[in-house]
This record gives structure tokens, sequence and C-alpha cells, in this order.
């Protein structure tokens, strides 16, 4: 019984998990245009300014750790402005660089309260605390339109810069093969089924203790039966944390709550020329 009560619960936990990425707005999404980074109107950048914009000290350790500065830099108009090169280049858009004057503050992910990254291992996770880090990449990918926004800093004297953005086709990106595969499978009920493992690790709090964990298993056949709604948001956001990888038939999936602490891994690895979900972690 309490098997099967664990079952029942981790299937919960993944259908919750996917539901983050439903949306009813199947229409096609335009590639903002490169020198209007936000690609909203007037009142919907006042509106997420007074959400998210803090005239507080920027702290002194901001800069050790990407994630710690990108969130003041995300929240922090000053601070933002003085941390980008102007004019700050531009590649692969309708214009070559964007000037002081034309940038809309970058909220990147803040409105949605979590963002998404792709690790190729769980060694590259480290990256993430390390803080001889000194380069990051920010990308932006539209599935819908097939592109990728990429948000280029570097660590210079200690504070870290934004230097440049890159715009390119998705099939470019290091991450391509993934990222085709991502795509269909969060739109494709059948192929979901199709890319599973014959067993899917699940491990997640135990119902029972909220400092235990649990490993269970989903099974490809199980799944049709609770497979919850999958309709991508039509664009999600990477963080490259130093030199990315190219390399490697493992790719790991997180979305990690801001503010809350909560965090879903998915792992997928690749057999043959195919892409295989097998395991999830909450």
């Amino acid at each position: 019984m309490r098997k099967a009560a664990f079952y029942f619960f981790a299937v919960c936990v993944a259908m919750m998990l996917w539901g983050m990425w439903s949306c009813t707005d199947k229409k096609a999404m335009p590639l903002p245009d490169v020198a209007d980074s936000t690609a909203i109107d007037s009142a919907r950048q006042d509106s997420l300014d007074n959400e998210f914009l803090t005239n507080e000290p920027v702290p002194e350790a901001a800069d050790e750790l990407f994630d710690d500065f990108i969130f003041n830099f995300a929240a922090n108009r000053k601070m933002q402005m003085s941390r980008i090169s102007f004019p700050l280049p531009v590649k692969g858009g309708r214009m070559s660089s964007i000037g002081r004057g034309q940038w809309k503050m970058e909220h990147f992910f803040m409105p949605q309260g979590y963002y998404t990254l792709i690790f190729d291992s769980r060694k590259a996770m480290t990256a993430v605390n390390d803080t001889a880090v000194a380069h990051a990449v920010i990308e932006k990918i539209f599935f819908r339109d097939k592109w990728v926004r990429q948000y280029e800093f570097n660590r210079v004297g200690g504070l870290w810069m934004l230097q440049r953005i890159n715009n390119m086709p998705i099939d470019q990106n290091a991450n391509a093969s993934f990222l085709k595969f991502y795509e269909r499978f969060s739109t494709d009920s059948l192929f979901q089924v199709e890319s599973m493992n014959s067993s899917v690790e699940v491990t997640a709090p135990n119902p029972d203790d909220d400092f235990e964990m649990q490993t269970g298993s989903i099974m490809p056949e199980q799944w049709e039966a609770f497979r919850p709604s999958l309709i991508p948001q039509g664009m999600i956001y990477n963080i490259i944390y130093g030199q990315p990888s190219v390399s490697g038939n493992e790719r790991i999936f997180v979305i990690r709550g801001i503010a809350n602490g909560l965090e879903t891994q998915m792992t997928f690895r690749r057999v043959g020329d195919a892409w295989k979900l097998v395991k999830i972690i909450t």
C-alpha cells in the first residue's frame, strides 16, 4: 500500500511540474526587435518596473556569483545601466548595436517566478556556485519562431558586464538537438510515451515526512492515464556558466523557483538518435 501511495504521489508531482508549461495561446509570437529587449508596450513595461525595480544598494558580494549578480541586474535600473557596455554590439539582428537611449529595462525571468537551465552533466551543475566563473550567457529560446537570443556577460575588473547580444536560428544553438526534441516532447502526447525510458526514476519528498525523500518509478504504459496537457509557453530561458560544452549524451533540464526554493530536475539521455526521459527529481 505504501509503494502504491508513493507511485500515485510521484505521478501527481510530475503532473504539477508539466502544468507549469501550459498555455492556451497558440498564436505565433514574433521574435522581438533586438532594440527592444523586452518587446512589450509602455504600460506593461511600467507595470514590471513598478513591481520589480528597487533602489536598494547593491551588495558588495553581488559580483562573486553570476546568479547573485543577475538578480540585482534585473531589479536595479541604475545598476543595469551601469553594467552594459554601450553601444552594445548585436550580432544577427536588424541593428548592429543598441545605444543607451534605446535600451529598455530587462527583467529577464523575474515576472514568471522561476527560470530554466539546461546542463549536460551533473558535474556541469557545480559551475553555478563557482566564483571563478568569469563568463556567462543568458539564453532566451523562442520555440515558435526557432530563434535563440543570447545575452553575453563577462566579468571585467571584478564586475559583471553585459557586453554583447547574439541572435541565431535555434538549429545553430549548441543544444539544437535537445531543444528540437523537447519542443515536440512537450506538445505531443504520443511522442511523450515513445520518449520515456522503460522505467523513469522519480525521487520526491515522502508524503508522510517532508524531510525524507523517496524514490519510485513511472512506467511508459502507465503514463497515458496520468498525462497532463503539455503546451509550451513559447519561450524558455537557459543560463550557461563558463564555456559551454557541446558534447555528451545527457541533458538535465532544471526548473528553479526564484523565491520559494523549489526545484525540479528532469534527466534525459540520448540513446542512438533518440532522447529518453530517465529521471525526475523534485
